[in-house]
This record gives structure tokens, C-alpha cells and sequence, in this order.
């Protein structure tokens, strides 16, 4: 009996046997899975973007930049948190060889799919190009460059093209026909010409069926309108006062008078700190003085208003043929009909000038 051999019992014993690491094996394999696959996770969509309190950061992206211009403006600046995850997936999604450029909104949220996703995209967080008060081509390809890609060089360059002016329909004097002042969404790699065209176009519109019956009922051409704009512009910053100091204009070109405008003899002496105009500055030799010249000067003595063009297109009418500063500096003007009145009210201005030392 005790020489008895069961086979099915010693194999039940051998296969627990075998079981056992086979069963600790794949608990480790499925650990070693699902660590993988969290630290994977991890890198794809856990917050891999740091902006700080403010919840969000705008960087630039400039036109001919590769992934390693990219890479450096974002780790200078400290926006992203784990450089490794964010090149694998970048590489992943091969974002390394298709940087595009242009202007865009990271948030704090974002993961490294969200993050490479946008860039890729080029889905890009618009500018609001704003821009008045302009005297000269150079002054707003300062201002606009300070905005969009697009340098001052390559802007005043385009403005000093005469081939590419004439496909506009403008030359430099009559440049600020197509430019109008106000607020405008464009994408920061915005270049020079597409700026321009896109100005060209906005003009088209500004120009409504309504205010060309208005410029026909004047008998004046656009260039026209907004260069004596553009001096009503620099007469009076009150709204409310612009169409009166524009009929006072148009009551002068009607019957053939000077225009006698100051704001001209500033800008023909390109001294614009000029704030008392004396008979010494109207002796000058330039076209823009209208002491010396008939009619409207060559062009625009700045980039008027839109306030300031329906000004003209919307004149007030009336017989007034004089204005000067008020006394009380107020920024309004006193207007007159005849000379004697303008005179008094000269005096009452030069003297309140005098009273606070203001000779020039």
C-alpha cells in the first residue's frame, strides 16, 4: 500500500505550481500597463502650460520661425512646465516640422494635445490695430508696426511705392484718402501690403451711397473732403463744433476767400508744438500755407477723424466767415460773421494768451 502512486493528484500540485508566478507576472505586466498608460496620459492631456495668475499668455510666433525659435520663446519665458512631454508630442504630431506663425492665447488648462493642437492650427488670437491722430506716412508706419508683424521700414517702403500707390488710385499727396481712422481686427502677422489693401477696402466701405451724394452735393472729390477734414481736425477736438467750423471753410472756398487756416501753417513749418501762430509764421513758402495760397492745400494735413470727414459732409449752414479760440480755453470757438467782431473776439483770446505767458 505504501508503494501506491496516484498520477492526478501529483499534477494538480505541479499546476498550482505553475500558476502562481504565471498569475504574479500578469498582475506586474498589467501594473507596469496601466502605468504606462497613466504617465502617457500624463504627458498628453495633464496641464503642461504655466500663465501665472492672469489664467492666460499671449506669445507671438514670427513669420520664418522653426521649432527651435518656438521652443526658446516659450521656455525663456517659463510657459511651459515639462519641456520632454511637450517635444514628444510635438514630434508626435510632427507640430516640429510645420511651425506656423502669428499670435496666439495659451491658458492655463492646457495640456500638451491642446497645447500643439493650436499651434498647429494657426487658429490665432486676433490684434485690434487702433490708430488716429497721424500726421505723416511715417508716423503710422511707427504706430502700425508697433502692432502687427509688419516693420516701419517695409510699411513706409510700400507708402513710398508709386507703382503700388497708382494700383490703389492714390498718389502720396492724397495717400490718407484710403487710410480712416478707428479700430480693426487683424492677425498679428499681417504684412505691409495686406495692410494697405485691406485699408483700401475698409475706405470702399466707409465711402457709402449716402456719403457720396453728400460729397456730389458739396462738388468736392474724396481727396478734397478729407483735406479739409483733416484741417477741421486740427481746428477743434469738440464733436459737437466740427460741422460749424467746416461750413465756416466751405462759406470761404464758395466766395473765393483764403482759407487762413493756422493748423496748415504748423504743419508747413513741421513744428507742431506751435501754440500761438504769429504773422512771422505765415510768411513761409510752402503750399500748405493757406495765408499765401488759394483754395484747399495739396493734401491732407493728417489723417482726419471719421467724426471730422462727416463733419464736411455734414456741415452746418450758416454766414459765418470768422472763428478764434475762446478766452476761457475751453477748447470752443467764437465765430463771426463780420470782421470787426472777429477781431474783438481775437483780442479777448490774445490776451487771455498773454495773461498766462504763452508767446509761441
Amino acid at each position: 500500500m505504501g508503494d501506491y502512486y496516484h498520477p492526478r493528484y501529483t499534477g494538480r500540485k505541479s499546476k498550482r505550481r505553475f500558476r502562481t508566478p504565471l498569475l504574479i507576472i500578469l498582475l506586474v505586466l498589467i501594473l507596469i500597463g496601466s502605468g504606462a498608460a497613466w504617465v502617457a496620459y500624463m504627458g498628453l492631456y495633464r496641464q503642461n502650460v504655466y500663465t501665472g495668475e492672469s489664467g492666460s499668455v499671449l506669445i507671438t510666433i514670427p513669420t520664418g520661425s522653426n521649432f527651435d525659435s518656438v521652443k526658446k520663446q516659450l521656455y525663456s519665458h517659463g510657459t511651459i512646465i515639462n519641456r520632454k512631454s511637450f517635444e514628444i508630442v510635438s514630434s508626435l504630431k510632427k507640430y516640429d516640422k510645420a511651425v506656423k506663425p502669428g499670435r496666439y492665447k495659451l491658458t492655463g488648462d492646457m495640456g500638451n494635445v491642446d497645447l500643439v493642437d493650436l499651434l498647429r492650427s494657426g487658429h490665432q488670437e486676433p490684434v485690434m490695430v487702433i490708430f488716429n491722430n497721424i500726421r505723416s506716412p511715417e508716423q503710422l508706419a511707427g504706430r502700425i508696426s508697433r502692432q502687427i508683424e509688419a516693420d516701419s521700414v517695409s510699411i513706409i517702403t510700400l507708402l513710398n511705392d508709386s507703382a503700388y500707390l497708382d494700383s490703389l488710385g492714390v498718389t502720396k499727396n492724397s495717400l490718407f484718402t484710403v487710410l480712416i481712422p478707428d479700430s480693426y481686427e487683424f492677425y498679428w502677422n499681417t504684412s505691409a501690403r495686406d495692410f494697405i489693401n485691406r485699408m483700401k477696402s475698409e475706405s470702399e466701405k466707409f465711402w457709402s451711397s449716402n456719403r457720396q451724394e453728400k460729397l456730389k452735393a458739396l462738388n468736392l472729390n474724396r481727396h478734397e473732403v478729407i483735406t479739409l477734414a483733416s484741417i477741421v481736425e486740427k481746428e477743434t477736438n469738440k464733436d459737437d463744433e466740427k460741422p460749424r467750423v467746416a461750413g465756416v471753410y466751405l462759406n470761404r472756398l464758395k466766395k473765393g476767400w483764403l482759407l487762413e487756416a493756422d493748423p496748415t501753417l504748423v504743419f508747413a513749418h513741421g513744428d507742431f508744438g506751435i501754440r500761438r501762430v504769429l504773422n512771422i509764421h505765415k510768411q513761409i513758402d510752402s503750399p500748405y500755407n493757406t495765408y499765401k495760397h488759394q483754395g484747399l492745400p495739396p493734401g491732407p494735413i493728417c489723417l482726419p477723424s471719421k467724426s471730422s470727414i462727416d463733419a464736411v459732409l455734414n456741415s452746418e449752414k450758416h454766414e459765418y466767415m470768422f472763428f478764434c479760440a475762446r478766452e476761457d480755453f475751453s477748447g470752443y470757438h467764437n465765430f463771426a460773421k463780420g470782421l470787426e467782431q472777429h477781431n474783438l473776439n481775437a483780442w479777448k483770446y490774445q490776451q487771455a494768451l498773454n495773461r498766462k505767458n504763452i508767446y509761441k
